[in-house]
């Protein structure tokens, strides 16, 4: 009976199927290159590690017995088993396995999710089998996800503060302060200060966000951590408030709303791809952040920081 299993039991299954196939001892020779006496001695080591007869061989010429009938079909099956294996194992040499877990921010301009396709797309054309989990979140949250490491990748405004991790800039955003229709701003077509600083601003709960507003009104009964909730503030016509100029761009065309005229109240806020800097990336992880950079046009050799 086998107990544990050894090369040397395969070395010998594959010869009892030599014999087996080729009908006998004698006609076995040729195909394995050994004497009739060495096929003997190997089938009767392979006997003796089964505690069974497989076969008989005399003047009634080569037979198998009932377990060597069935130990030929398990044999066959064990073969085929292994070569399957060696296929599939084979396959997986290059190929990339497991997944991956990006957080993006909310309201992208559609160029910015253009460019996440087309990163998908790249990924999708190599030698892979991966999930991909696209999470939409805010900024405060995709860093806590990076830091449990929940995320392997972020895409968002962050503080840059954040010690543990790496950063790539991908691209800017412009932020213009909008008033809308029925608010005073709207039809003031050079508000000076004292017009600003008497209207009620949303407020963002984001500081590093927020420092880099030009307009900082002190008079702030609304705040929303939301785009869409600074939009409804803004279109109620009691406050003004940043808005991504993309986002508004349909909003200013139904002439709900208009962006304060004064250059000196936009800015620029810096998107960055965030991962944690201790969290070993896969291969997966690697080539998905690769193709995000190549989408982008950014060189992966160069973080910002």
């Amino acid at each position: 009976m086998l107990g544990q299993f050894h090369d040397l039991d395969l070395q010998l299954l594959r010869l009892f199927v030599s014999v087996v196939e080729c009908g006998g001892f004698s006609a076995a020779q040729g195909e394995l290159g050994l004497s009739q006496s060495s096929i003997s001695q190997q089938m009767a080591k392979l006997e003796t590690r089964l505690g069974y007869r497989l076969c008989s061989r005399g003047k009634g010429g080569f037979k198998l017995t009932p377990k060597g009938e069935q130990l030929l079909s398990a044999t066959r099956g064990l073969f085929d088993s292994i070569e399957a294996f060696r296929h599939e194992s084979n396959g997986m040499a290059g190929r990339l396995l497991g997944e991956v877990r990006l957080g993006l921010s909310e309201a992208l301009d559609q160029s910015v999710l253009q460019r996440v396709a087309e990163a998908i797309r790249r990924f999708r054309q190599r030698d892979e089998s991966v999930r991909i989990e696209l999470l939409s979140a805010m900024p405060g949250e995709m860093e806590r996800l990076l830091l449990q490491q929940q995320l392997d990748l972020a895409i968002g405004y962050f503080s840059q503060a954040q010690s543990a991790f790496d950063y790539r800039q991908l691209f800017t955003e412009t932020q213009h302060l909008y008033c809308a229709k029925g608010h005073p701003l709207f039809t003031n077509d050079a508000p000076d200060d004292d017009a600003l600083h008497s209207t009620d601003r949303v407020d963002h709960p984001y500081r590093f966000l927020r420092s880099d507003e030009p307009f900082q009104g002190k008079l702030c009964s609304a705040r929303s951590e939301q785009v869409e909730g600074t939009l409804a503030f803004i279109l109620s016509g009691k406050h003004v408030g940043y808005l991504p100029s993309h986002f508004a761009r349909s909003w200013e065309d139904k002439g709900l709303l208009r962006a304060v005229p004064r250059p000196d109240l936009s800015f620029e806020v810096a998107f960055h791809l965030a991962r944690h800097r201790a969290q070993v990336p896969g291969d997966a992880q690697r080539a998905f952040e690769e193709d995000l950079l190549r989408a982008f046009c950014v060189n992966r050799l160069a973080p910002a920081r």
